[in-house]
């Protein structure tokens, strides 16, 4: 960027826009910034800058730095007005304001023409590293290219989005991005506070709750259904008698963090299927305990096994084993697949790309 566009830099303030109302809340390391400054202003000294509000800044005009800082590097009121394309006589308006500010004439008449006192040589390294970075984070940040990065990507999954979506995940991202690396974990890998420090890009799960600082978004609604094998003694008549009669595959409900082993006589923590059973005053008997979505369908071949699957995961496996498909004869409500991030990586250009692109995904699946 050109010094000559410097002044549209700050077009979206008020000319009198104060420098610790725009500069605290835009340049990083601000702190560092507005103490040079400070330390430049002995009018100011030993008062906080931004962090105070009795003290008056009004006075502080982030255009008047602009001006200073070109007049400091042109040494003429009429090139600086030239550079920045304003008149000659608001330039020198601007210098006696300056002047007022720091209480210093800035740029006196020499016989060598206008030259710098030492207290502008002392402010010119200042304010030209205060407007740099203030330039910099005002630039627009550069948009993500998925096809040439290199990124590896740690995401969560629970078993059950892991055999649902991550499939589809992987064929677009071959696609899309072929040498981006998709690191996938599961839920004992990893807690909330992995995820919250940004060490983990996401975690995909059914959760019974989150740290509330977490970003959040549903990708989708899933039911319960029950895979049977067709020589199943109740396949034809699959009523609630006929359920509790049988023998069950239970599979992980797969929440944060692990857990040592399954007690069968703690029904709250088997989940969603065990605790609408005790709801309605039974309780199934459990033959396998799984943690893993894979299995059902192998387990299900024994025409003794029934296993209550989600729905999405069933219809896979029953395309693929052939085992039928039937409703379960009490109401289990539905849960919702949840996709959740660190605020850390919110405003994160491949991190938005990201997410993004399992909403698609997650609208095939």
């Amino acid at each position: 960027m050109e010094q000559a566009d410097f002044p549209n830099l700050f077009s979206k303030w008020p000319m009198t826009a104060c420098l610790a109302g725009n500069w605290a809340g835009i340049i990083p390391n601000d702190g560092i910034l507005l103490g040079e400054l400070h330390r430049s202003m002995p009018e100011y000294a030993g008062k906080p800058l931004a962090r105070n509000p009795a003290v008056n800044l009004d006075r502080i005009d982030l255009n008047l730095l602009v001006y200073l800082d070109v007049l400091l590097r042109e040494g003429s009121v009429t090139k600086a007005a030239q550079q920045l394309g304003i008149t000659q006589p608001a330039m020198s308006n601007g210098l006696r304001r300056l002047r007022d500010l720091f209480n210093d004439p800035l740029l006196v008449r020499t016989s060598d023409g206008m030259t710098a006192t030492e207290r502008a040589r002392e402010l010119q390294p200042v304010i030209r590293k205060a407007l740099g970075e203030l330039e910099a984070a005002l630039q627009p940040l550069e948009e993500f290219d998925a096809n040439s990065s290199h990124r590896v990507f740690r995401i969560m999954v629970s078993d059950y989005a892991e055999s649902t979506l991550v499939p589809e995940l992987v064929k677009r991202l071959r696609s899309l991005a072929p040498d981006i690396i998709l690191d996938v974990l599961t839920p004992s890998d990893v807690t909330f506070k992995d995820v919250e420090a940004g060490k983990v890009d996401m975690a995909i799960n059914r959760f019974d709750e989150m740290p509330q600082s977490f970003h959040q978004m549903t990708l989708w609604q899933d039911d319960f259904v029950c895979l049977v094998n067709p020589d199943h003694p109740s396949a034809d008549h699959f009523d609630l008698a006929a359920y509790l009669a049988s023998n069950h595959i239970w599979v992980s409900k797969t929440g944060m963090g692990a857990g040592v082993g399954i007690d069968p006589d703690k029904v709250i923590r088997l989940g969603w299927v065990d605790n609408a059973l005790s709801k309605l005053g039974h309780k199934r008997r459990i033959s396998v305990f799984t943690r893993h979505y894979q299995m059902p369908a192998l387990l299900a071949h024994n025409n003794d096994l029934v296993a209550t699957l989600p729905r999405k995961v069933a219809d896979m496996q029953a395309q693929t084993a052939n085992l039928l498909v039937k409703q379960p004869p009490f109401p289990i409500p539905p849960f919702e697949l949840k996709m959740a991030w660190s605020p850390l990586v919110q405003h994160h250009q491949a991190h938005r790309w990201l997410r993004r692109l399992i909403v698609e995904v997650a609208q095939y699946c």
